[in-house]
């Protein structure tokens, strides 16, 4: 997949937010040249097997409710074709810059990375801490292989990857790994996956948690569905304080 040049440093920084703690920057401040140029690059190009929608949120307290979360997300774009991912990617502020414990996102189609959505709501993520030197490339190395599918051998029959977000923390960042059905993660070969992607980084942890684990879940949840974490050597961990704050 050729990656074309990226934008001008200058855009990038005029859609920088104002104030550290802010976003890193705000998709309503967009400029409709910078909209174009991303339905132009994506109206041509090789076609993804399903469109991807680039997501990002600023911070949220602990406890927060699902509208609440939901009212801090914003849309970036929805892209269709390789060329169209390439030109978002290339135009948004890095992850480096994101603000401590905001995220971006990457959910298949127009999907928001909320724990109680429909499609979402019996699933989990596998949450990585991984150092912050090695962010930037283990989050663009995970986009590349969601948009091309390349997780679809490592998932159990009726599994999917639904999206992926990465959130900078104090000392080191986050980053997580959709799925649709929590029952079948243990069954499922992703990280092991993640590590041929990206073989020379070395997690400071790995584990798998379904949404309805979290305190602050509000949707309906399933009996039995705690017994689904675990992390990579297959131990049951606790479900108090892990995953996204909210």
């Amino acid at each position: 997949m050729t990656t074309p040049m990226a934008a001008p440093a200058s855009l990038a920084h005029r859609l920088m937010g104002e104030s550290v703690n802010d976003c890193a920057f705000s998709p309503s401040n967009m400029s409709p040249n910078t909209v174009q140029t991303f339905s132009s690059s994506d109206s041509q190009g090789v076609p993804l097997h399903t469109a991807w929608t680039f997501w990002i949120d600023k911070a949220s307290k602990a406890g927060s409710t699902a509208a609440e979360y939901q009212a801090n997300l914003k849309k970036v774009y929805t892209v269709n074709t390789a060329q169209g991912f390439w030109s978002v990617y290339n135009h948004i502020p890095d992850v480096t810059q994101l603000p401590c414990r905001s995220y971006y996102h990457l959910m298949r189609e127009e999907r928001q990375p909320l724990w109680e959505d429909p499609h979402m709501q019996k699933g989990g993520t596998w949450r990585l801490k991984c150092r912050k030197h090695d962010t930037s490339n283990v989050w663009k190395e995970l986009l590349l292989a969601a948009i091309g599918e390349q997780f679809e051998g490592s998932l159990a029959e009726g599994d999917d990857i639904c999206g992926l977000s990465v959130s900078p923390r104090d000392r080191d960042d986050i980053i997580q790994i959709w799925n649709f059905d929590a029952t079948l993660a243990v069954n499922d070969s992703v990280l092991s996956k993640v590590h041929s992607l990206v073989p020379d980084v070395q997690f400071l942890a790995e584990f798998y948690k379904p949404h309805q684990t979290h305190a602050a879940y509000e949707g309906v949840k399933r009996a039995g569905v705690e017994q689904t974490a675990h992390n990579l050597n297959g131990r049951f961990q606790p479900h108090q304080g892990q995953g996204v704050v909210r």
